[in-house]
């Protein structure tokens, strides 16, 4: 630890400390992939999960309504479960209907109405 001289308290520490007591505090969390095949790596998916909110917000500068934020977020969240259950976008966007063989966008199309009649 440096410590400039005539200041008080704990002096700064160095960026290769900080990282050696981050690895070995978090040292679970960080090699828990090694036990786990399934986990990934990194946090990317939750990442590119969040990127299309951010890129709304920047366009547009803002939702129009409350409901219409809940209803962009259930839409995004059923594309994005699609995509990862590798179902292809475009069909899985045509099938939102009641008829749907599938319990999801039964489910979607549920809750959509019920905000657009609240």
């Amino acid at each position: 630890m440096e410590k400039p001289p005539g200041k008080k308290g704990r002096g700064k520490q160095s960026r290769e400390h900080n990282l050696l007591k981050r690895l070995s505090e978090k040292k679970a969390e960080i090699v828990a992939f090694l036990h786990d095949p399934s986990l990934p790596f990194d946090n990317n998916q939750a990442e590119r999960d969040l990127r299309m909110m951010k890129v709304q917000q920047k366009v547009s500068g803002r939702f129009r309504s409350e409901d219409g934020a809940k209803v962009f977020c259930v839409i995004r969240s059923y594309l994005s479960t699609a995509r990862k259950q590798g179902l292809s976008i475009i069909a899985a966007s045509a099938t939102p209907c009641a008829n749907a063989p599938s319990p999801l966008p039964r489910v979607l199309n549920s809750y959509i109405q019920l905000i657009l009649d609240t």
